[in-house]
This record gives C-alpha cells, sequence and structure tokens, in this order.
C-alpha cells in the first residue's frame, strides 16, 4: 500500500484525480482527426458549440463520450468493490449476480424487435435495464428463503440464472439474421452511441453507488470479519446484504444498459486501488472510481485509435489489459 496514511492518501487521490483530468485530454485529442491540447482548449472555452467539423467532433462527438466512458468505469469499479466486500470473494465482480446476462438478453430482443428507434433512441437500453433488474429479482428470490439471503446460494444462483439468461442470448444470435452484427457489436461493449442525454441520465445512478458505497463502508469493513461477528457488533447484516445487493444491480443496469458488456473493469479496478489504498471501503469507494474512470477512459481512446478509422469493441481492449494484469496479480499473491 503506496498510500496508507491520512496524508498520502489525499495526495495520491489528488495524483489521481490529476490523471483523470489529463485522460480526458487526452480523449479529446486523439481519434480519427488529431487535434493539438491547444485547439482542443480553444475549442472547450467557446460558450456554444462551434459549427465548424472540430468543434462539433469535439463538443457532441468525443466530450460526450469520454464522459461517459468515465462514469460507466467509476459505475463498474464501485460495484466491484461492492460486491467483493460483501461476498468475500476477490473473484466476484459486476457480472457476478445476473445482471449482465439479464442485459444482453434484454437489448438482444430490443435489437431483433426493431426497437432500437422507440422511446426516443432509449429502446435497446430501456429493454437492457429492465431485464437487468429482472434477472437481479430473479437471483433474489432464489437465494432467500425465510427471509435470508446467504451468500453460497445467492452466488450459484447467480451463475444458473446467468446461464439461463446466455442460452436465450444464444439462440437469440442464431435467429438474429442480419442483425447478427449489430448485437454483437452491442455484446463486446461500445460507447459510440455516447450523447449528453445519456450522460445525465448516467451521472444519478454515479452518485448514487458513491454515496451507498460509502454510507455501507463501516458495514462492509465489519462483514469483512465474518457475518456472526458483524452482526455481533451490531451491524443489521440481512439489511446490508439486500442494500448492497440492490446498488450493485442498480449500478451495473445502469453502466450495462448504455455501454454493452464491459469486462474486467469491476474485477481488476477494486484490487489495484486496495493495493494503493488499503482495504477500508471508507476510501476504497472514491479512489477505485476514480480508477475506474481513468481506465476506461484509456481504453475507449484506445478503442478509437489503435485500428483507425475503423474501431475496435472497447470490452476487447479491457480484457486484453485486464486479464494479463490479473493473472500478474494472482501470481503475485501466491508467491507472497
Amino acid at each position: 500500500m503506496w498510500f496508507r496514511t491520512r496524508g498520502r492518501y489525499w495526495l495520491g487521490m489528488a495524483l489521481l484525480t490529476a490523471f483523470v483530468g489529463m485522460s480526458l485530454g487526452a480523449a479529446l485529442c486523439l481519434g480519427s482527426e488529431m487535434y493539438s491540447p491547444q485547439q482542443v482548449w480553444s475549442l472547450l472555452q467557446r460558450r456554444e458549440v462551434a459549427s465548424d467539423s472540430a468543434g462539433v467532433i469535439v463538443w457532441q462527438l468525443r466530450l460526450p463520450r469520454a464522459s461517459m466512458a468515465a462514469l460507466v468505469g467509476m459505475l463498474l469499479s464501485v460495484t466491484g468493490v461492492l460486491l467483493q466486500g460483501l461476498l468475500r470473494n476477490d473473484l466476484a465482480d459486476p457480472y457476478t449476480i445476473g445482471v449482465s446476462s439479464g442485459a444482453a438478453l434484454g437489448a438482444a430482443a430490443a435489437v431483433l424487435a426493431g426497437w432500437e428507434a422507440h422511446w426516443h433512441g432509449f429502446g435497446v437500453p430501456a429493454s437492457a435495464f429492465v431485464c437487468a433488474m429482472g434477472a437481479t429479482a430473479l437471483v433474489l428470490a432464489v437465494a432467500r428463503r425465510n427471509g435470508l439471503i446467504r451468500i453460497s446460494v445467492f452466488l450459484l444462483a447467480g451463475i444458473v440464472v446467468s446461464s439461463f439468461m446466455w442460452s436465450g442470448v444464444t439462440l437469440m444470435l442464431t435467429l438474429a439474421g442480419a442483425d447478427l452484427s449489430r448485437v454483437l457489436f452491442w455484446l463486446m461493449g461500445s460507447f459510440a452511441d455516447a450523447e449528453w442525454t445519456r450522460v445525465r441520465l448516467l451521472l444519478p445512478f454515479v452518485l448514487l453507488g458513491l454515496a451507498g458505497l460509502r454510507t455501507m463502508a463501516y458495514g462492509l469493513n465489519a462483514f469483512a470479519l465474518g457475518e456472526e461477528s458483524a452482526a455481533h457488533l451490531g451491524f443489521d447484516v440481512e439489511r446490508l446484504k439486500r442494500r448492497a445487493i440492490v446498488l450493485a444491480a442498480l449500478c451495473t443496469a445502469a453502466a450495462v444498459s448504455v455501454s454493452g458488456i464491459i469486462g474486467f473493469v469491476g474485477l481488476v479496478v477494486p484490487h489495484l486501488a486496495r493495493r494503493l489504498f488499503g482495504a477500508d471501503h471508507r476510501q476504497l469507494c472514491w479512489s477505485a472510481a476514480v480508477i475506474g474512470a481513468a481506465l476506461m477512459v484509456w481504453a475507449d481512446t484506445l478503442a478509437r485509435t489503435v485500428a483507425r478509422p475503423a474501431e475496435i469493441p472497447v470490452g476487447v481492449i479491457t480484457a486484453l489489459i485486464g486479464a494479463p494484469f490479473f493473472v500478474a496479480l494472482l501470481r503475485r499473491e501466491r508467491l507472497t
């Protein structure tokens, strides 16, 4: 842990916040059309969107896209911290609870049904969000007995529901025909449909996720000692489980509904944040969010620029970054 003391923690957060700002600036400069930092700064200083192509690209395409990438990275990272703390499982991530499979099924159904233009262009995200929350409700219904949620059963229920939902997605892919490429591109993750309306819709979920995780930080710290120990310390364990699961489902559903399925962010970022700042959830909720924002902005920037003018799904980039990092992390943990 590099930033263990309070002073070093705030120094680390200041450095990370500055890095996020630099990442957003780089995302505005890089792309199929390259702009210098001076050009971008000049465009950002204008009160209104410029009519020239550079202004439109920066204000209407890159800035909302980078902002949405940052918010999705924050949502997935915060949810990863929440679930790893609740389940006491270092391999838990935002997709453990069946949310991604439900969202994938809803999005695939919406594309095949031709709902992309419905509800002011929110047909696919709305369908993905509703089905994601439905999948979580099903997992909770299976895992609950006599009003209690058993964590081991909850994990197994998530796996079973995910498998069932993915079989439905596979069936839809088989029947997709000409729509196959659109469904697959959504499943691999992308911010190509970013717009300011979606950014504004995501922002309340980010604030809810951060505030919710911060209020549950003491309970999650106690939960690390076990359910019985947390109960002896005065925490309502079942209430904590319900709140954490619902909050994780809401945040993950919001992220997946607008970006598709982007793996490894919610799995890797909490480990990186714990290594840098320690395991206290009061600090993890902020540090993981900032690290996740920076990682997702750079992943999307690479997705836009590596094979320009073609675009690589951002989920491919996060997998290429996250898988080797996580393998190295596992090897290091085993050797220490």
